[in-house]
């Protein structure tokens, strides 16, 4: 059941000497620096209904309704519930380190109750609800009363603000598509209804919700949203009918990100609630760049002679991998996999290697090496004796149960073996980079690789590049394969330095540099030198400036060095504040900077210049579709 509006009554009636805190303590979960509070109606001891979240910003109504509730075969948690007990608020502090990502030491600090509500049948529904300093989580509790009993069905749901501006991508099992902006509610053919996470919804002038999910674990199946029965009622489907509940079981946290655009894209919440690390020695995760074939020489592993090629290019850049791509069991000219594994280790360059998972497109080889636990144990084994050093799993089969097993059965195993671990053809990051910090990458992003399959992203790249960090690359690790400057199959029409802010701009523990090794080694040498010494995870990022498929300027940091890039995803040149103000750079430094040349199809580059003083903002001309870096030591 829908609710419609706050049960005010509800409160008021609530029965004297519930607890000693107050009503409206008691209904409330406010966030340590007070600017998040999340209102819980429903609190009625003495009737059935609807159990429903309210959250406020600053004091102002951002998200008016989160209705609640799951059902399982044998009992249902929504539309008959009545307030059972909630417990005290308990502080709550997530303080932990990562080996990659955007920030390498990642502190949050958040509020906890937990909500007891009571069925008609007298069954308990927990609801754990935390406002933290940069938004909301919430998850379910039940206890089974049979054997066989499983979860069918969850209510939970968000009422935006009715013509709210909104960027969501079309729910596709590999989360490969666009995030167009809409105020209706429906997609680009004015059809769709159903959605992907995240999805990013702006409450207000300056007020952002980033709504996704994360701590995904074993028996858990993905969720997405569908708005069929009203554009503005986004309602969470469950992509299995059925989940094993054992004894007791708990859901997946439900994630709304919430504050300034800066709060959305800086926020680490997505693992601030994700089970911490598995792993207890990460010192062989190493994030870096890898030379790639796949996207100028599509078949390209196939022959030997190629793929050493590339196995030179990482070298000369000093790039730590290189990818070995699909059909690599299929090599001839020379050599096979061990020969090209041997060259590369030569050249000092550490290989990965590509794995179909074998659940969903069968034509691509090899076939069937993963998805047994022996056959893992056998070819992770055997993969530490050659001398690979990660693998890139690829075509998932979407967010099933097993779908999900199979991520963390890859995960775990890949673990006991020290290897890296890249899902490409796969489901959204959830949390598993903090749980399981060997997953580098995911793709689940319409990518550059794009340009080899329509010509879609040509007319359109620009501003879904503008788009990304705010929406998919916010909740986790995105393998983009960014720094394109020629043409694959189709052409792009992002100017050269576009493209090379892309790989500071979007953040991937392994950053796939896709184009030719003869176009790398054509770029100016202070360009290479740039792309050499580029980190692929990050001490701290902030968002200076932005706004979704227009512009963005980001800054990460790696020790006491700055990278700041920036791009314009319109059509039109455009002058970009590069505020500093927020990098807290002290005295004596000095910036160099990556514009667009004329034409865009170069680069001018100002080394050195001394940072204005005063920390005041820089100011960057961008063509139409350009961008720019600017690195500050």
């Amino acid at each position: 059941m829908k609710t419609g509006v706050l049960k005010w009554g509800w409160c008021l009636g609530l029965v004297a000497g519930l607890c000693s805190c107050s009503i409206e303590d008691m209904q409330e979960v406010r966030s340590p620096d007070k600017h998040v509070l999340v209102e819980l109606t429903g609190l009625d001891k003495e009737h059935y209904g609807d159990a429903a979240l309210s959250v406020f910003y600053d004091g102002t109504r951002a998200l008016p309704l989160v209705d609640l509730g799951i059902e399982t075969n044998l009992q249902k948690y929504a539309g008959n519930l009545k307030f059972k007990s909630v417990t005290e608020a308990k502080p709550v502090e997530d303080d932990y380190l990562m080996p990659t990502g955007k920030r390498s030491h990642c502190v949050n600090h958040g509020t906890e109750k937990v909500y007891s509500f009571e069925n008609e049948e007298g069954n308990i529904l927990d609801v754990t609800v935390r406002a933290y300093n940069d938004g909301v989580a919430f998850k379910y509790g039940v206890k089974s009363v049979s054997p066989e009993e499983y979860v069918v069905d969850e209510y939970t749901a968000y009422d935006v603000p009715k013509g709210a501006k909104r960027w969501m991508q079309q729910y596709t099992l590999g989360y490969e598509g666009f995030y167009p902006l809409s105020t209706d509610g429906r997609g680009e053919n004015g059809s769709a209804d159903k959605w992907g996470y995240p999805g990013l919804v702006q409450l207000r002038d300056t007020v952002f919700m980033l709504v996704t999910e994360a701590n995904i674990r074993r028996g858990h199946c993905g969720s997405f949203l569908c708005n069929t029965d009203s554009a503005d009622h986004y309602r969470v489907r469950l992509f299995s009918e059925k989940q094993a509940m054992d004894k007791e079981w708990e859901s997946p946290w439900r994630v709304l990100v919430i504050g300034r655009l800066s709060d959305v894209v800086e926020s680490t919440l997505v693992t601030d609630v994700s089970d911490p690390s598995t792993v207890e020695d990460t010192s062989w995760i190493k994030p870096g760049l890898a030379s790639w074939i796949y996207w100028a020489e599509n078949h390209g592993t196939r022959d030997f002679q190629k793929l050493k090629a590339y196995f030179d290019l990482a070298a000369d850049m000093k790039w730590p991998y290189s990818l070995i791509d699909w059909e690599w069991d299929q090599m001839s000219n020379g050599g096979d996999l061990q020969a090209a594994v041997k060259y590369a280790q030569e050249r000092g360059v550490k290989p990965l290697l590509w794995y179909n998972s074998s659940t969903q497109w069968l034509g691509p080889t090899p076939l069937y090496r993963l998805n047994k636990p022996e056959d893992r144990q056998k070819e992770f084994g055997w993969l530490n004796e050659l001398g690979v050093y990660g693998v890139k799993v690829d075509f998932f089969a979407g967010d099933s149960v097993s779908s999900m097993d199979y991520y963390i059965d890859l995960l775990e195993d890949a673990a006991k073996h020290k290897l890296m671990v890249n899902f490409h053809g796969a489901a959204i990051p959830r949390g598993w980079q903090r749980t399981y910090p060997h997953m580098m990458s995911v793709e689940a992003v319409y990518g550059a690789e794009w340009y080899n399959n329509n010509g879609t992203l040509t007319g359109r790249a620009a501003a879904h590049n503008a788009t990304l960090p705010f929406t998919r690359n916010v909740i986790g690790p995105m393998d983009y394969t960014p720094g394109t400057f020629s043409d694959s199959q189709n052409p792009h029409i992002t100017t050269y330095a576009h493209e090379l802010a892309l790989p500071v701009l979007f953040e991937s523990a392994l950053q796939h540099m896709p184009d030719r090794p003869e176009v790398y080694r054509g770029l100016p040498e202070e360009v290479r030198s740039l792309l050499s010494g580029l980190p692929a995870a990050w001490d701290d990022t902030k968002l200076l400036a932005g706004y979704p498929g227009e512009y963005v300027v980001m800054a990460r940091r790696k020790g006491n060095i700055w990278y700041i890039a920036g791009i314009n995803g319109t059509e039109e040149g455009r002058k970009i504040g590069v505020p500093l103000g927020r990098l807290d750079l002290g005295k004596g430094r000095n910036v160099s900077c990556f514009k667009d040349n004329a034409d865009g199809k170069g680069f001018v580059v100002e080394e050195n210049v001394p940072v204005p003083e005063g920390n005041k903002a820089l100011t960057v001309d961008c063509l139409p579709r350009g961008g720019f870096v600017a690195v500050i030591k």
